[in-house]
């Protein structure tokens, strides 16, 4: 299983990920909020502002405080690892 800093010492599994995407969105602020609402939400922020939302294929909603760029390129290099090192 690989994991994926999500930032603050967070980790993600990286086979759980389905989708990175900016918080800047009336689609996503409302999925935040009914997930929320639903206790599904994972604050990993740390008070920090939102820049990413993670959604995992278990229904939960990972917040961060890094961008989905520096979260997308997390995922590639681990993945690069992964063939590199067989």
């Amino acid at each position: 299983m690989k994991l994926i800093n999500i930032g603050f010492g967070n980790m993600v599994a990286a086979e759980r990920i389905v989708a990175i995407v900016s918080p800047e969105s009336a689609p996503i602020k409302r999925m935040i909020q009914d997930v929320r609402d639903k206790g599904l939400l994972i604050d990993a922020s740390f008070g920090r502002s939102t820049k990413s939302v993670v959604v995992v294929d278990s229904g939960n909603i990972v917040l961060s405080a890094l961008t989905p760029e520096a979260l997308a390129a997390r995922m590639t290099n681990k993945a690069e690892e992964g063939i590199n090192n067989g």
